[in-house]
Formats: structure tokens, sequence, C-alpha cells
């Protein structure tokens, strides 16, 4: 990392302002001007000299110059198009050595397709606040290629993600995350290091991928279950999933083939318990799931971020 190219307060205040740019609350714009942050969050996310890394959110480019010194390759995705147009100048100017490693997208990551050049390995993101599990989610299931990262979120969205089964917290996000990938903290994000500061604090996720759990069923149809346990979190198994199965008297029939008690809650079972009551509904379908219904990897996607936006209102990350 060339600790000389990183931008501090005064540089990103200066692109701001040149740009005519105000931080969006829509947007959940919230920029990292700490070298100290950049520095730990690029050691943080294990990179080699081969990989290729994902970055979400570059914003003005200040993680962005620390990832280009530590990875092979960059693609940035940035939904801003006055920002992503600005940061091949940034780093250019910055450290030249650097740019040719830079690849910019102007993209919405919830949404994002096929990407350009190598497949990334590794995902390095400081996500707002409202839309961290979608964009996690879709990247998940839509890069194959990406096998662990480091994401920056709001620090309640951070203890959610990587909340044990039986935990008040559990929920959707803990359980459609672990169907892709292991997640843990990684540490605390205090808000002073951001402009302007947000009203929250903010929490780094680690997370490696892992295979999914062996089903004859597929994740949509596994996520209807999810989504339909933690809809009424309170509720017996039984009870939530009658809508799903049809009735009370069903549900409990494939719970007890799935050999879950009818009487337990969602929050108490892992993503193994989850695809084994799946995998026991006669036919296996879940037609309920708008990725079922779409049947492609994109509808998939939307199923599962309209389940964790619906079923725990999980918020996002710490902006950009």
């Amino acid at each position: 990392m060339v600790d000389n190219a990183l931008l501090g307060p005064a540089e990103i205040r200066e692109i701001a302002g040149r740009l005519g740019i105000r931080p969006s609350k829509r947007l959940g714009q919230n920029f990292v001007t700490d070298a100290g942050t950049v520095r730990r969050i690029v050691a943080l996310a294990g990179l080699s000299p081969a990989d290729v890394v994902l970055e979400v959110g570059p914003g003005f480019g200040s993680l962005t110059l620390g990832l280009l010194g530590a990875a092979r390759r960059v693609v940035a995705v940035e939904l801003d198009p006055v920002l992503a147009a600005e940061l091949p100048h940034t780093v250019s100017s910055r450290a030249p050595a650097l740019a040719s490693r830079l690849e910019v997208v102007t993209a919405d990551a919830a949404r994002v397709g096929d990407l350009p050049g190598e497949p990334p390995t590794v995902l390095v993101a400081n996500l707002p606040y409202n839309a961290a599990v979608p964009v996690v989610l879709h990247l998940l299931a839509t890069v194959p290629s990406l096998r662990h990262g480091l994401v920056m979120v709001q620090a309640e969205v951070a203890d959610r993600i990587t909340a044990p089964p039986g935990s008040r917290i559990y929920g959707v996000p803990s359980v459609k995350i672990a169907w892709f990938a292991q997640a843990r903290r990684a540490g605390p994000v205090p808000r002073t290091v951001f402009w302007p500061a947000p009203n929250v604090d903010s929490g780094l996720v680690a997370f490696t991928r892992r295979d999914p759990p062996a089903a004859s069923v597929g994740r949509a149809e596994v996520f209807a279950v999810v989504d339909a346990a933690f809809a009424q979190r309170r509720k017996t198994l039984r009870a939530a999933l009658a809508g799903w199965a049809g009735s009370p008297v069903a549900a409990e029939q494939i719970l007890r083939d799935a050999g879950v008690d009818p009487q337990a809650r969602g929050e108490s079972l892992g993503v193994g318990e989850f695809t084994r009551i799946a995998g026991a509904r006669p036919g296996g379908r879940a037609g309920d799931a708008p990725g079922a219904r779409r049947g492609d990897a994109a509808g998939d996607a939307a199923g599962d971020a309209a389940g964790t936006q619906r079923g725990d209102g999980a918020g996002g990350g710490a902006g950009r």
C-alpha cells in the first residue's frame, strides 16, 4: 500500500467541493476519511497479490486506493455516476502506477449482473444503511467466484448477520447469509472516521464461502420457509408455517417428517433444519417465493432481499 496516496479529510472535501457533491442521506453516503481505518480494513480483508477485489460503493476512492496496492485488480461498483466518473482520475493522480488495476462499473450493486474481466475472488465493501443485506445476498448468489470478504455495515446489522440460532436478534439475515457463508464479527468502526458522521455505530463482518447444505430443493424453496418462519417469529413453527404448508395440520406433518419440533420457533433453527423442512414438503415446491416464481438467479436474489427486509427490518451499513 502506498500510504501517501491515501485520501484524508481535506482531500475528500476538496474533491466533493469541486464536483459539487453533498453527501446524500437517500443513498446512505457516509465517506471514510481516516487513513488508519483504510489500512485496517485492507489488512483484515486478507488479500493476496493474486486477488481480484469486488469493491462496492468506492465513493471518492479512500478504500479503493488501499485495495489497489494490495490486490492485482479492483472492480469498483458505484451507483453515483459523478463519483464513478471521478474515481479513475483520483487514482491516476494519486497512484498512477496502480491506475491500470482499476475497473469502474456504474451500477446498483443489488442488481448488477455480469462484471468485466476476471471473476472477483474477494468482496470488500462499505455499504449504505438500507442496502447491506440485500447487496451481500445478491452478490453471493450471482458471483460464485467470491471466496471470502469483509463488509462494513451498521453495528446492529453486523450483530444480526452473525447472530447464532437461539439469539433474540437471530433472524432472516442470519439464516440467509449462513446458506452461503460462515460470517463473524471482525471489529467495531467508530462514527468519527466518516464524513458526515452517521448517527449509528458501524462494524466489520468477515465471511468465508462454504457449500450450501445438501438438499433436494433449491435456495428459493429454503428461503421461502425462512421468510414464513420469521414473518411471525413469536408463533410456533406449526402456526407460522401454516400458510406456506397449506394448513397447521400440514405444517405439523412436514415438521415431524423433517425431525423438527412443531412447537419450536424459527429463531431456534439453523440453516440445515430449514433446509430439511423445505425438502420435507410434498413435491418440494415453494412457489410463494419471488425467486421461485421467476426461476433465475436474479429472481432468487430479489426474493432474498424482499424476505430479509420484510422479516427482520434489516438495514444496511455505514455508507461510503
